[in-house]
């Protein structure tokens, strides 16, 4: 007799594995529901705080957005607030960061680390992960308040749609974003959340960073700067209509040609999901004297040593024009918004409507002429008030970040405590209502 061989398809695994992760959580709540009435009935009605509640959650979802999280980090260490830092990234630098008021985990990669979060006991949760409530990661029911933090300038709609509908809160950096948030909750008749506008921790940190590596050096690169050899960096984001996978060979190609020195840094992403393409690439334009593939995890020096980018719809564009104040070129690939919440808008995006300010537009048939499009770019000082403007609209508070992000978290935090005593008091009072009322 032939064995049965019992296979589950993916799309049915992933469906049973919700299924038996909603039937676990349910089970745990009940029991936790169970253990607080019996803590409730030992203590003699006493009302009392959930001791084992974390007050401060921060969840990352990759080492990618340490650079986001550190600064706020940094803030609790310094004001001796405990806080928990959650990490599905094994090799995130958190964990090996010496603090000693944050704690960083490491708790598992996919759906291990899914069924942590969906019964984590929290008060205020901080993450930049889009999705919650959407497909695996769910609310805990044991967790009071999630706030969503931005990981880039730009749109709130530049989510996959219902992205940030299941957070509490969104902390955001321009007016823009704000009225973007309004728009999809009046279109979608969903709760209205509440905002902070707080800023951006990254470029906070970054430009500090900047700022402190150019200081002595001006009159000396200036006086170099018309003998040295242009660089350009070729940074794309990942997918089928990025720079790579449209133009991969031809753009290459066509650097090459210009003489300059090149340094290709491709999206993280591609040496994932589009591993073929990048190993065809790279043997094709090997390493040499004038070109550079890049996979360093900080970009902080192939944008500093670089003197225009050449982009798509990377928010690696914002951080070269807001932080280094150069020029970009992008690939004039027509954006399809039908995944995002931006489709719900009749509005365009605010990116796309910025980029023509802050950049140029490539399109395929000036591939044969790219040397004369990065020269007149890069002397094209118009772009200079189009970046002023973009730091305007998308950047508020520069260098306040992490102090108003922190300052917003204990704020809430001491409200949720305050509300949730005040219930526990108001319970408390009922039930000796009812037990006078029984006696009497």
């Amino acid at each position: 007799m032939n064995p049965v061989i019992l296979y589950i398809d993916p799309g049915t695994g992933s469906m049973l594995f919700t299924i038996i992760i909603g039937a676990v959580s349910a089970g745990f709540f009940v029991f936790q529901k169970l253990k607080l009435k019996l803590k409730f009935l030992i203590s003699g009605g006493k009302a009392s705080a959930d001791t084992n509640k974390i007050p401060y959650v921060i969840f990352s979802d990759s080492k990618r957005y340490w650079n986001v999280f550190k600064p706020v980090c940094d803030e609790f260490e310094k004001r001796g607030v405990d806080v928990e830092y959650w990490t599905m990234s094994e090799d995130d630098p958190a964990l090996k960061a010496e603090y000693k008021h944050v704690s960083a985990k490491f708790i598992g990669e996919g759906n291990k680390a899914f069924s942590k979060l969906n019964i984590m006991n929290a008060c205020v949760v901080l993450a930049t992960t889009p999705g919650l409530d959407v497909l695996q990661w769910k609310r805990s029911k044991t967790t009071d308040y999630y706030v969503h933090i931005l990981h880039q300038p730009g749109d709130t709609t530049f989510y996959r749609m219902f992205g940030l509908d299941h957070y509490d809160s969104v902390l955001i950096s321009g007016e823009y974003e704000e009225k973007q948030l309004r728009d999809i909750e009046a279109l979608r008749g969903i709760k209205a959340r509440e905002t902070c506008m707080t800023g951006i921790t990254y470029l906070d940190t970054m430009k500090a960073r900047y700022e402190a590596s150019t200081k002595g050096e001006g009159r000396e690169a200036a006086s170099n700067e018309g003998a040295k050899t242009k660089t350009v960096l070729l940074a794309p984001t990942w997918g089928e209509t990025a720079i790579l996978s449209r133009f991969g060979e031809k753009i290459i190609s066509a650097l090459v040609s210009t003489g300059y020195n090149i340094i290709i840094r491709p999206h993280p992403q591609s040496f994932e999901s589009e591993k073929e393409l990048m190993e065809s690439l790279q043997a094709k334009f090997p390493n040499s004297d004038r070109l550079e593939w890049n996979r360093d995890n900080d970009n902080f020096e192939v944008l500093k040593k670089s003197d225009i980018m050449i982009t798509d719809f990377s928010g690696v564009m914002f951080d070269y024009a807001l932080i280094f104040d150069r020029p970009f070129i992008y690939a004039d690939i027509e954006f399809d918004k039908s995944a995002y919440d931006a489709a719900w808008l009749d509005e365009d995006m605010w990116t796309l409507r910025i980029l023509p300010e802050i950049g140029i537009p490539l399109k395929e048939e000036d591939f044969d002429n790219i040397k004369e499009v990065i020269d007149k770019t890069v002397n094209d000082e118009t772009l200079a008030k189009g970046r002023d403007k973009a730091r305007a609209e998308t950047w508020a508070n520069p260098g306040e970040a992490a102090v108003r992000t922190v300052d917003y978290l204990i704020k809430k935090h001491d409200e949720i405590v305050e509300k949730n005593k005040a219930a526990a008091e108001e319970g408390k009072g009922e039930k000796e209502l009812r037990i006078q009322t029984n006696e009497g």
